[in-house]
């Protein structure tokens, strides 16, 4: 190539290679030589210089300021001829008879020649008509046409007025300089024939020899190689890149003209003396070109300017019919068709036919016809499309269009049909539409492409290499960034082998599908130290759970590789991502592209495609994303294992995790569809060790690792079949298959049981029926959330009773039953060993005690809300699964905490019933498991539990299952995490002292002198305290006078400044470089106002102790660079998960995360060394994974064991100080010993508690005519004074309220009945003729217990009743207006009513109340209490964890004939109106209603006004106000007591001490 500019500056991966380039001043003088010459125009000969800079051949280089004054226009040449080919027929023959005239040429280079001009000249005996060859010649090479009869002159083009820049990369304007350049290969039309040229120029004195011209004239021919097609029929233009270097687009520059001259045109304008100028030459605004092999300049301003028009007229279209017809429209243009005449010519054409909207077919509208299949069998290919919406995306259109198109081209060609429905025709009317629906486009405005390119894996058979169109693909592969290889399903393991080797060959993450074969792993044993070198990404499902992460996975390039991806959320994920290529390649010609987001589709086979791009050479680029991409997946891959195996129970899960581990040599899988394939896609582990049965590995594998090839129905993912579908599997692999299933599916196929009896030809299979007795999935659905659990299990769950080892039986299969994981790892090794078809059916406690103690502390507390008390109270808890494995937590609540003691007191008896025999099957390891544990096995919310007693549960628990592991709570919460660095026995934390700050500047630093004597590093102080910040400063000052600097100081203001009094305070210890200065003021606002003003370093504690509900959100607002620690008190934020949560959240934002303790004994002092040892593990990790330094080793704020002056326990923690002098360090072994040989010292435990027994006993009272034997239970100290009587509701008894009762009998004598029909109380007699004729009304009952409680108590009582106990309970305290003596001393209403107002409203109810009593007499229990629960109000209640165990409590209830009278008589509308008698209220009345229960917390509102406004002074004094209080109890519904109990214990006991 000859040219005249200074080569582009071309990226280190291309061959650099040599070119010849001068510049063109004016005409000077002119010289002659007797040799021949190149007429070059007048001009003088250049001065030349050759550019070897860096050792590579980067041509010959000169700038038209260099230009000599040697004065020739002629630059003469040793060798100059032209020589003429023998006519060829083709492109491709006359290509290839170049390339041959050029071998020759280098196989015998003409003698002695030290410069010269060569032409080769190819002439087709028939011009080139063809249209899609010259497409091709012009579109893939970028060749401009020219017209000339002067084929023996050499034609030269390029740039006038254009300066390329080197230093910047950039093309700028500038008059006088000239760029041509003579192409090496040409292609020129005329009008009888067409002629192919090729040039080759060399020149020794120039530093360009004829090696380096062969060698630049074969790199031409390679690239032609990969770029001509003979049977491509689509332009494929913008192949190569346009740009010279980095960002310089031509586009930037302007509007440069390409030039064509001659030397006959240059002599003309020579001779006659005429300026060389623009205006003389040929040129043309829409050309390219070319400045090497590699690079080139494209200039199609027009065409940009209808792409940017294309864009614009969609976008300002008036309606979503007129931009869906544009589009249509416009991307039929792109894809080359006319509609023509169709015939039996196979010939292709798109046929579009208009048609009505479908909900105008068959309802006789005008012009409405039914299209659909209009054409029949003559069209290769029809798609319906919708009307027009802006609720789809527009690439949908466009992805049709495309593929209609490919199917027109398939062999045989011919018409497609596309049918478009439009609901108005010719509608140009104004209607918004949104234009979301066209996101996704933006690529496809910029250019001319179709939006889908259909692509054919094609060999050149003239050079023996692949396609343009693949050559396209693999630059775009080249030039990505952040590429995604996505695998669908592969059915063979050459295909399987072909992608692990692409993956190992891009060195991209691979995410893989479940029924790719690549998901399910084995690492050969004889390379233990494999690296796993393919950046696998098992787990991209889970990753796209997090919004953050869906944020950062952007891949600039998708190659997906196999069809029908398993995962929803991956292809949801693709819909949004938007990458600048995504490419599908599959061996078929189907769209298979739901998401409509892929702009190339290639059909060819795995094997083919990869090794199209395995002979390629790519520069391997190092990519921040994928890094994090594979440590967040390595991060989720630790998450879920951890999580699966800290379950005790075998759920499905866990068999979808390790079911892996089981295929022994060469066994496959088949897997069922539902929630089979995934959990298996989802938790199946990615990789296992691989175990040779003996016999032989797979035919293909990696020396490092094998697959598993695992099948599956996924056509219409459905469940029939299945098992017959696998037995065929089995039977054409001939391998030992595992068939994994759920219960519904296998139950769809029971007659497959009958196929497996036919052994013939095929090897034994184990079949895993993974059974939850019903279909499962539906819970998962958006249906399960708003639809009840009557009408799931009835409609979609398909639930059955139906016995599988008895079809087994029946069919002769062997059957094996697993519970536990130790079964089913046994059931598998026995299927494998015997090898026999087996069907292996997969079917889906804590002592506690609580020691009382009173710690003495040698010093008051140094909170700010310290009372100066020299004690300090709480509970020790000790949670025990045997004699020999128990767990220790605290609960201490002081002054900070919200809670008192008796709160505290009053939620561990009752948590401790809760717990009682339950199981502990999540393991709370501080990623929420815990709060979960807490919900579904207790049925309490988490957020109810008060944030000591949480924190003590949860550490007594982690101690107790850290002890059954044997090791200490530390390693425990670290779990298997390869990224945390195994533990030595020398682990430890730094402890920070803590100094009050009292006393004389003087007495304090010495107090500190005493703290670093000993050893201490880092000590902190108590500020605010004094009369101003400015003896703060002061004290401060003389400690760095008296310890100086070699010691970190931070100082806890905890709040108590002002804005002004903070920024006084900064000011006067700049100076003194604090660590940090924890929270200084109270307000947000002013905290971070205080960072920015003082420069200080700040640390959060109350702050964050104030933070409710999910507190990461809220965290966001301290992101502030000043603000560089938090310190998190466990007992305060609310339990170790929580605190080791905000701790990870601090590391993720480069902030300390320091753990402090609120005075508690050497047992929570112990367990919070080992938490904290955990987050400094943590904070490695964190640092590891975002490549950073850790913040350094910093002390946690456990110094308050100094205050400790006697423990619960003789024994001491050991703290000192190290050897090597680095401060006061505890160990965390020590810890751990500690807790593990704890003896608590029974001098220091005022009382115990074991969970309380309640009394049980009968009463006999008598009431009228009538004897009824009431059943009672008791809690408490029966001589208390305080007695509480508890009233259930309709249908419930006593043990209703047992856990509150245990809560509460700390406080009062609490007494629970079973109202007559319910439970064990029983109707003795009548002494009337008709016991009919008596009935158990409200008032009855009332007067009932009123006798009662005479006979049970002398005293008065209050009575807290719900629901219909607690419209007892009003009837009893507003009864008691006019008796004496008095007995209620108050009454608490749960869900209560006063009754109806209206007769008509009573007479309703009645009727309902008597159809539901024949209901319950005719159909029974059962059937009654499905449409009794079934009810509005119950809707919370059914979403409870407690809901169905509830409901079998409910069933043991034996006299079904009181209960339906008592549903009868006590209706609501039998009930006497309290409204009026509210009025004249004399006891207090606690009125309780659930958040959730709309109705009851109305009525409850409207209770509270008639006594507040017309209300009576009561009986001791006190006015409406006092008399009624209303509380509203959170995630609740009607049943309060069941759905949120801990608060309504709480305000009872309030009310309690109220009333006394």
């Amino acid at each position: 190539m000859l040219a005249v500019s200074p080569p582009p500056r071309l990226p280190l991966r291309l061959p650099v290679r040599p070119l010849l380039a001068f510049s063109l001043p004016s005409p000077r003088r002119r010289c002659r030589s007797n040799r021949g010459r190149l007429r070059g125009g007048p001009r003088p000969l250049c001065r030349l210089r050759a550019d070897a800079a860096a050792g590579r051949r980067a041509g010959i280089v000169i700038d038209v300021d260099e230009v000599g004054e040697i004065g020739d226009r002629d630059l003469p040449v040793d060798v100059l001829f032209a020589r003429r080919l023998p006519p060829a027929l083709t492109v491709g023959d006359g290509l290839g008879a170049l390339r041959r005239a050029a071998d020759e040429l280098k196989a015998s280079p003409p003698a002695g020649a030290t410069s010269g001009v060569i032409r080769f000249e190819h002439e087709f005996v028939h011009p080139l008509k063809s249209k899609k060859h010259w497409k091709m010649i012009k579109a893939n090479m970028q060749w401009c046409r020219y017209i000339s009869s002067d084929s023996h002159l050499i034609r030269a083009y390029g740039f006038v007025g254009m300066k390329y820049d080197k230093e910047s990369s950039s093309i700028e304007e500038k008059l006088g300089s000239y760029y041509l350049f003579i192409p090496q290969v040409e292609l020129s039309e005329f009008d009888s024939c067409s002629i192919l040229s090729s040039t080759m120029i060399w020149d020794d004195s120039v530093s360009h020899t004829f090696e380096d011209a062969v060698s630049l004239f074969e790199s031409c021919f390679d690239q032609i190689q990969n770029s001509y097609d003979p049977l491509d029929s689509i332009c494929h233009k913008g192949l190569v890149p346009s740009y010279i270097s980095g960002d310089a687009h031509l586009s930037q520059t302007g509007n440069p003209q390409l030039v064509y001259l001659d030397t006959e045109l240059l002599a003309t304008i020579e001779a006659k003396g005429i300026p060389l100028t623009l205006d003389k030459f040929l040129s043309s605004d829409q050309s390219f070109v070319r400045f090497s092999p590699e690079f080139l300049f494209c200039s199609n301003m027009e065409l940009c300017l209808q792409q940017n028009e294309t864009e614009s007229f969609i976008k300002h279209c008036s309606n979503i019919n007129l931009a869906w017809a544009s589009l249509i429209v416009e991307e039929c243009v792109r894809l080359g068709f006319t509609v023509v005449e169709a015939s039996q010519d196979f010939i292709p054409i798109i046929l579009l036919t208009a048609d009505r909207p479908p909900e105008l077919h068959d309802a006789g509208a005008n012009q409405a016809i039914n299209q659909v299949n209009h054409f029949g069998t003559f069209v290769r290919y029809f798609f319906n499309l919708p009307p027009p919406s802006d609720q789809i995306h527009a690439r949908m259109v466009l992805t049709t269009l495309d593929s209609a198109a490919y199917y027109a081209m398939q062999v045989p060609q011919g018409p497609v049909h596309l049918n478009c429905a439009f609901r108005e025709p010719l509608d140009y009317t104004d209607r918004d539409w949104n234009l979301d629906c066209l996101r996704g486009l933006d690529k496809w405005f910029t250019n001319s492409e179709p939006y889908t390119r259909y692509l054919i894996m094609k060999t050149v058979s003239a050079f023996g290499n692949y396609s343009c169109s693949v050559m396209e693909i693999l630059q775009i592969i080249e030039k990505a960034e952040q590429g995604l290889l996505l695998v669908g399903a592969l059915h063979t393991d050459d295909d399987m082998w072909a992608v692990a080797l692409l993956a190992k060959h891009l060195s991209w993450p691979i995410a893989t599908d479940i029924l790719s074969g690549l998901r399910l792993r084995k690492v050969v044993n004889l390379f233990p130290r494999f690296d796993k070198s393919i950046l696998f990404i098992d787990h991209i499902d889970q990753i796209l759970l997090s919004d953050s992460a869906k944020n950062w996975i952007s891949p600039d390039v998708i190659v997906q590789i196999g069809s029908r991806i398993t995962s929803k959320r991956v292809g949801m994920f693709l819909e949004t991502c938007s990458p600048s290529s995504y490419i599908l390649i599959d061996r078929h010609p189907c769209r298979h592209d739901p998401s409509h987001v892929v702009t190339h589709r290639i059909q060819a086979s795995v094997v083919e495609f990869a090794a199209s791009l395995c002979g390629r050479t790519f520069q391997r680029k190092t990519s921040r994303w994928t890094d994090i991409l594979m440590v967040a997946n390595s991060v989720v891959a630790q998450e879920i294992m951890f999580q699966i195996h800290s379950k005790w129970s075998l759920t499905e899960p866990y068999v979808a995790h390790v079911i892996g581990e089981s295929l022994y040599g060469d066994a496959i899988m088949f897997v069922g569809n539902s929630m089979v394939i995934r959990d298996l896609d989802m938790f199946g582990k990615g990789w296992t060790n691989y175990t040779s049965n003996g016999n032989s590995l797979m035919m293909h594998h990696f020396p490092e690792f094998v697959g598993t090839l695992v099948a599956g129905n996924r056509g219409a993912s459905g469940i029939d079949g299945l098992l017959s579908t696998a037995i065929g599997f089995a039977v054409g692999s001939n391998k030992h298959v595992f068939c994994v299933v759920g219960d519904i599916s296998f139950l769809h196929d029971t007659n497959g049981l009958a196929l497996l009896n036919q052994r013939a030809r095929r090897k034994p299979m184990t079949i895993i029926v993974v059974n939850n007795h019903g279909g499962a999935i539906f819970s998962l659905l958006p249906i399960a959330k708003n639809t009840s659990p009557q009408i799931l299990k009835k409609f979609f769950y398909t639930m059955h009773d139906i016995t599988i080892s008895n079809l087994c039986a029946a069919h002769r299969v062997k059957h094996l039953l697993v519970q536990t994981k130790a079964e089913l790892h046994d059931a598998l090794v026995k299927s494998e060993v015997e090898q026999i078809d087996c069907v292996v059916e997969v079917d889906n406690s804590i002592d506690s005690n609580a020691d009382f103690h009173r710690i003495q502390l040698s010093a008051p507390r140094t909170s700010g809300l310290s009372d100066g008390r020299f004690s300090h109270e709480g509970f020790i808890l000790k949670l025990c699964m045997d004699a020999n494995i128990a767990g220790f937590g605290e609960v201490a609540p002081i002054e900070i905490h919200e809670e008192d003691l008796l709160d505290v007191e009053e939620q561990l008896r009752f948590l401790f019933h809760r717990m009682k025999d339950s199981v502990l099957d999540v393991i709370p390891l501080l990623r929420g498991s815990f709060s979960n544990w807490i919900w579904t096995s207790l049925g309490i919310p988490p957020s109810s539990i008060f944030p000591s007693v949480k924190c003590g549960l949860e550490m007594a628990i982690l101690n107790l299952l850290a002890s059954q592991r044997k090791c200490g709570l530390s390693k425990f919460l670290a779990g298997s995490d390869p990224l945390v660095r195994d533990q030595n026995s020398y682990a430890g934390i730094e402890i920070c002292a803590l100094v009050d700050c009292n006393g004389t500047p003087m007495e304090v630093a010495l107090a500190v002198a005493k703290l670093v004597a000993e050893g201490f590093t880092t000590v902190k102080l108590k500020v605010g305290r004094r009369e101003s910040p400015i003896e703060d400063a002061a004290v401060l000052h003389k400690i760095r006078e008296v310890v100086g600097y070699k010691i970190n100081i931070r100082v806890d203001a905890n709040q108590k400044w002002t804005y002004e009094q903070a920024v006084e305070f900064g000011s006067r210890a700049k100076s003194l470089q604090l660590e940090y200065i924890e929270e200084p003021v109270s307000s947000v606002d002013d905290l971070i106002k205080f960072c920015d003003k003082s420069g200080l370093p700040v640390a959060l504690d109350e702050t964050i102790d104030n933070l409710k509900g999910d507190v990461i959100p809220k965290l966001h607002q301290f992101v502030h660079p000043g603000i560089v620690a938090l310190v998190i008190k466990p007992s305060v934020v609310g339990g170790f998960e929580k605190a080791a949560h905000i701790a990870k959240w601090a590391q993720m934002h480069d902030k300390m995360a320091v753990i402090s303790s609120a005075y508690e004994s050497s047992v929570g002092l112990a367990s919070y060394i080992q938490l904290a040892h955990y987050v400094d593990q943590q904070n490695s990790v964190v640092s590891r994974i975002k490549n950073k330094d850790t913040c350094g080793v910093f002390a946690h704020g456990l110094g308050t064991y100094q205050w400790l002056r006697e423990d619960v326990s003789e024994q001491k923690l050991n703290i000192h100080a190290t050897p090597l002098g680095d401060g006061i360090r505890a160990s965390v072994e020590d810890a751990r010993g500690y807790l593990h040989h704890l003896n608590i010292n029974n001098n220091k435990i005022e009382r115990t508690y074991n969970e309380e027994k309640l009394r049980s006993y009968s009463v006999q009272v008598d009431v009228d005519d009538c004897s009824y034997l009431v059943k009672l239970q008791e809690a408490g100290d029966h001589i208390n004074e305080k007695v509480v009587l508890l009233l259930h509701g309709f249908l419930g008894t006593s043990d209703d309220w047992v856990p509150m009762m245990k809560a509460l009998s700390p406080s009062a004598r609490v007494i629970a009945v079973d109202l007559p029909g319910h439970g064990e109380s029983q109707v003795l007699q009548h002494h009337v003729e008709n016991s009919e004729q008596f009935p158990i009304t409200v008032q009855s009952l009332a007067d009932l217990l009123l006798k009662l409680i005479s006979q049970i108590t002398g005293g008065e009582v209050v009575v807290v009743g719900y629901s219909m106990g607690a419209r007892i309970a009003l009837h009893m305290a507003l009864n008691q207006v006019h008796s004496s003596p008095r007995q209620i001393r108050g009454a608490v209403i749960i869900s209560g009513s006063p009754g109806l107002r209206d007769e008509e409203s009573r007479r309703r109810r009645i009727a309902i109340d008597k159809s539901r009593a024949k209901f319950l007499m005719s159909c029974g229990l059962e059937c009654f209490l499905e449409t009794w629960y079934s009810a509005k109000m119950w809707t919370s209640l059914r979403e409870h964890p407690k809901f169905n165990s509830l409901v079998r409590t409910r069933n043991k209830h034996k006299d079904i004939k009181a209960l339906a009278k008592v549903l009868a008589d006590s209706s609501v509308g039998r009930q006497r109106s309290l409204w009026e008698d509210l009025k004249h209220l004399k006891r207090p009345l606690l009125i309780v209603a659930g958040e959730k229960d709309t109705k009851f917390k109305g009525i409850s509102q409207r209770m509270c006004s008639e006594i507040t406004q017309h209300g009576e002074r009561g009986s001791d004094g006190r006015d409406g106000d006092e008399l009624c209080e209303m509380i509203v109890i959170p995630d609740a519904g009607h049943a309060v007591h069941v759905e949120n109990p801990l608060p309504l214990v709480r305000a009872v006991r309030k009310f309690l001490q109220k009333l006394h």
